[in-house]
């Protein structure tokens, strides 16, 4: 699994002019699928997400975690974070999942981010024509790789 976390001010989530999901301050996390993910880098990533020290503490310092600051999240599927760029410039989607793996994983991940975080995550929805929105919060976006550890 790849994911680009980005702490934001607010974000919304909008389907066919329809909010879908919107949040104020916490994370808007995208993230890819590959076919090689399982429960592994879901159980690896929900903690490490939950548990990055990114927010300011009284000193200004990122110190604390999204738990401590009482943020939000919303999740969006994007499997073009797969994309493999090593051949031409048409990227290639051969190492994203496909629906059948990728939508149970999806949904997975943001159960079991929503329990770790004691309050429902926003979503997108899989597949879906998605408009997101966000207010970048320093900017502060990370990119981590469950199989990379990093």
């Amino acid at each position: 699994m790849k994911v680009v976390i980005q702490r934001v001010n607010h974000a919304s989530v909008t389907i066919d002019g329809n909010i879908k999901s919107s949040i104020k301050k916490g994370f808007l996390i995208l993230l890819g699928i590959g076919c090689e993910d399982g429960q592994e880098d879901i159980d690896w990533l929900v903690k490490k997400t939950i548990n990055l020290r990114v927010f300011d503490d009284e000193n200004g310092i990122m110190n604390r975690s999204i738990l401590d600051d009482g943020g939000d999240i919303i999740v969006v599927s994007q499997f073009t974070l797969m994309a493999s760029t090593k051949k031409g410039n048409r990227p290639s989607w051969i190492h994203a999942a496909p629906h059948e793996i990728s939508v149970p994983l999806y949904e997975k991940f943001c159960n079991d981010l929503s329990t770790a975080l004691g309050k429902p995550v926003g979503t997108g929805e899989f597949g879906a024509d998605m408009k997101v929105e966000l207010l970048n919060d320093g900017p502060v976006t990370i990119c981590i790789d469950t199989k990379h550890k990093e």
